[in-house]
């Protein structure tokens, strides 16, 4: 499978989100990933729709939805239309999961399901053939630039041997920590879209971080 890069819009200035898209196009970034916390699933609040509604007029990069919300059901509508590319919530979250999934694939954009890293990734096994991505989170949600989790790597082996044995063709996607050397780890145990906060718009050269994730 082809690797992917989705560079988490924590790690940005954010007082220049419309240049930093830019420069993310400009150094073969394939994805923002747009993370939506409400306070409430995660103790962190940061951008919602306008923020990427407003930034969907200035850049064509493809929009990566990371809900950390309580009720993404209820929001599936309002991401849908301010430019989302993909919406990806929680097994975890108080949302019907099969009714959210549907909700997501109805707009005609991709689905992802995400876990903790507490959450055994059994529990997503019986809806895998619904959607495009299974997300593991290799850090706590909620805030960047915390440390890699390295007992998640085994989650990520465990889904990867399932999907192949039963020939599910999905996405594996990480977040949290990942860096050149945890990059290595993740892309071995089977991940193939690397989310990447602070060490890819921290990077000294930005097109090399992307190629060292890659």
């Amino acid at each position: 499978m082809k690797n992917y890069v989705s560079a988490s819009i924590l790690g940005a200035d954010i007082t220049h989100l419309a240049d930093e898209c830019k420069r993310l196009e400009e150094n073969n970034v394939d994805m923002l990933h747009f993370d939506v916390m409400d306070g409430c699933f995660v103790d962190n609040i940061s951008f919602g729709l306008p923020v990427l509604n407003a930034l969907n007029k200035c850049t064509d990069i493809f929009m990566d939805v990371h809900l950390m919300i309580c009720n993404p059901l209820k929001y599936i509508g309002e991401f849908v239309k301010a430019g989302s590319d993909m919406i990806t919530f929680h097994v975890e979250s108080d949302s019907n999961t099969e009714e959210t999934i549907s909700e997501i694939k109805k707009s005609g954009i991709r689905a992802g399901i995400a876990v903790k890293p507490a959450t055994p990734v059994e529990t997503i096994y019986k809806y895998l053939d619904m959607v495009d991505m299974v997300l593991i989170m290799t850090v706590e949600p909620g805030f960047g630039g915390q440390g890699f989790i390295p007992e998640t790597l085994e989650k990520i082996k465990t889904l990867k041997e399932y999907i192949t044995e039963k020939n599910i063709n999905i996405d594996i996607q990480v977040d949290g920590g990942i860096n050149d050397k945890t990059a290595v780890l993740v892309k071995e145990a089977g991940a193939n879209i690397l989310v990447s906060g602070s060490y890819l718009f921290g990077a000294a050269s930005m097109s090399e971080a992307v190629s060292l994730l890659k």
